[in-house]
């Protein structure tokens, strides 16, 4: 199962490849996509992606994680949440969205087992 290209981004909207809604913040991994509530974590810009976050995405068996901290990088990735995902064998890149967007398209064309979760405003 391969994962799906990320169609379209702009500020708080995506649209991923195959899928009929559009998102705010998106989780994507091979085979599937769903919106990212940050409400179901307690999530906020700081500090930032926590575990449980990721959790769903790293159970995909994914080989690399791709975290789009928004438009003005203003969602943490703390250092114990990079641990986490390196402790599951999990390679992982943090980068502004629109760069993230790219780069998990970009490894999802190559046919990479990539997963991502994507903040698309701030």
């Amino acid at each position: 199962m391969s994962s799906p290209e990320i169609a379209s981004l702009s500020w708080g909207h995506m649209k991923v490849k195959g899928c009929s809604s559009s998102y705010k913040d998106c989780k994507v991994w091979p085979g599937g996509s769903r919106a990212w509530d940050w409400r179901e974590t307690g999530t906020d810009h700081y500090p930032g992606v926590q575990p449980a976050d990721l959790d769903e995405v790293l159970k995909k068996g994914i080989e690399l994680l791709v975290i789009g901290r928004g438009m003005s990088e203003a969602l943490q990735v703390p250092s114990s949440t990079l641990d986490f995902v390196k402790q599951k064998g999990v390679e992982v890149r943090v980068l502004q969205t629109q760069k993230a967007v790219a780069e998990y398209n970009k490894l999802a064309g190559q046919g990479a087992k990539v997963g991502g979760v994507f903040h698309s405003t701030c």
